[in-house]
């Protein structure tokens, strides 16, 4: 029912990247379908971003691992990084959908993940596991992982903007049925 397809999402900041995926998540479900892996998502005060939390999709288990009260010398912007938080949630949440799932979901190889050797191995082992497999890419990052991913035949990237932000993920979820899209 469910290719062996691996699908990238692409796009600039505030595209509606994880706003896709999370639409994707929630139609794949609807098959009875086992979804693992984790989702960043941003944190805020109400008006302004303060920071990013990582989720594990199967537990729901969440940290922020990314704040302006986190002091680091990985710094976003006025955002500190703490790594140790992210992988203990983020690493375990991609192994385990390596090992227990129908689908691996990583939510996002982007500027601060990739600060991380040990997701940046997670995601490597991901992308070789013989799974159905969605990210999200960060667009213009130059690093290495980045680019062995777009590089790799086994990978559909695909781009969400404003426009096609609402119609991408069906498109995603034909694709993954195996669908000629």
């Amino acid at each position: 029912m469910i290719s062996d397809i691996k699908i990238g999402i692409t796009g600039l900041p505030g595209s509606g990247k994880t706003y896709a995926l999370l639409r994707v998540i929630e139609m794949l479900k609807e098959n009875d379908l086992q979804i693992g892996g984790m989702i960043d998502e941003s944190v805020t005060d109400g008006r302004r971003k303060t920071g990013f939390s990582v989720r594990n999709i199967l537990t729901g288990e969440t940290k922020v691992f990314a704040s302006s009260d986190i002091e680091s010398k990985i710094m976003i912007g006025k955002i500190g990084v703490d790594l140790s938080k992210f992988e203990e949630i983020g690493i375990v949440a991609i192994r385990t959908a390596c090992k227990q799932c129908d689908i691996i979901v990583i939510d996002e190889v982007g500027k601060m993940e990739v600060e991380s050797p040990a997701f940046i191995d997670a995601v490597k082992e991901a992308l070789d596991a013989d799974k159905p497999m969605i990210l999200t890419l960060h667009k213009k990052s130059r690093n290495p992982l980045l680019q062995d991913i777009r590089r790799r035949d086994d990978v559909r990237i695909l781009e969400v903007t404003p426009t096609n932000r609402n119609l991408l993920p069906h498109k995603i979820v034909r694709l993954m049925k195996g669908e000629n899209v």
